[in-house]
């Protein structure tokens, strides 16, 4: 079977139809180029080339050859690049999880980020609450993920990716809507679109937790899962919501935002979090962007 080395010697002839320049070319003389094409052509038992003193020609059998074998070399230098672009953290596909919440604003900036630092890198995205990123992570089928604390399983490692505070979320018609900061106190007796316990444990746990702690008793009176759906009934005036600020972007007409003094003015984490001892060069990668990343 033939190699690399006798390849890119006959394609270097064939292309140059010199041995002189091709010998230049590849940086050798022109001995060891013309034994390289004969090796070649006894292995393929074909004449590829015909000399004479002033002038080389292709045969048929090479004019065929040709196309085949650039095609070898093509493919063989893209493997090599692309296999030191993986080692490297700098190319392959990298499989991200993420929560619906962290796509109002976390999610677009780490994307840009990662494709100005890595645009050779293909990102596969998927959506996913973040018990199921977990076992997702565990399964293989993520590489990182974007998920809410605690990230406690021993087979995963994680990181603090994001912290933004929580504002109130109120009809435009609301009393409230019309200070520029609130307070704990100041949602005493007010209606709240709280978050359901089980499908949104995090936010739900968060929520009743600093109103339990700053002495408020929420008055509940709807309980649902998707940041959007509590949006939509504020703006139909059915309550207040207590929302991560990035829920900000999503700009409800009819909804104004207000900040809310907390004794923990960032409470709302965001986490990246991975396989323990994975060795895949682009969780370095993506946690070194991560780093850098610019706050909102």
């Amino acid at each position: 079977m033939f190699d690399f080395s006798q390849l890119r010697c006959f394609a270097a002839v064939a292309e140059e139809l010199h041995f002189g320049r091709a010998a230049a070319r590849l940086n050798m003389t022109q001995p060891p180029l013309s034994r390289q094409i004969q090796v070649l052509e006894r292995i393929l038992d074909v004449q590829l080339l015909e000399r004479t003193s002033r002038s080389v020609r292709l045969t048929a059998a090479g004019r065929s050859f040709l196309p085949e074998a650039q095609r070898i070399l093509r493919l063989a230098e893209s493997a090599t690049h692309v296999t030191r672009q993986v080692a490297a953290g700098r190319g392959g596909i990298l499989k991200l999880g993420f929560t619906a919440a962290s796509a109002y604003d976390f999610l677009p900036r780490l994307v840009i980020a990662l494709r100005r630092a890595l645009p050779d890198v293909t990102l596969s995205l998927r959506e996913m609450v973040s018990q199921d990123q977990v076992e997702a992570l565990r399964a293989g089928s993520l590489d990182a993920a974007l998920v809410r604390p605690p990230v406690t399983h021993p087979d995963l490692q994680a990181v603090q990716a994001l912290a933004e505070p929580l504002v109130v979320a109120l009809p435009a018609g609301n009393p409230l809507a019309g200070r520029d900061r609130l307070v704990p106190g100041d949602l005493g007796g007010e209606p709240l679109i709280a978050y359901a316990p089980n499908e949104a444990r995090y936010f739900h746990d968060l929520v009743l937790g600093l109103l339990t702690e700053a002495g408020i008793q929420p008055r509940i009176v709807q309980q649902l899962t998707q940041i959007h759906a509590i949006l939509a009934l504020v703006r139909a005036a059915l309550g207040i919501a207590l929302v991560p600020a990035a829920a900000e972007h999503l700009r409800f007409e009819g909804v104004v935002f207000r900040p809310l003094a907390l004794p923990a003015p960032w409470p709302v984490e965001l986490h990246l979090a991975w396989r323990r001892g994975a060795d895949d060069p682009l969780i370095a990668q993506l946690r070194a962007i991560l780093s850098n990343l610019p706050s909102r």
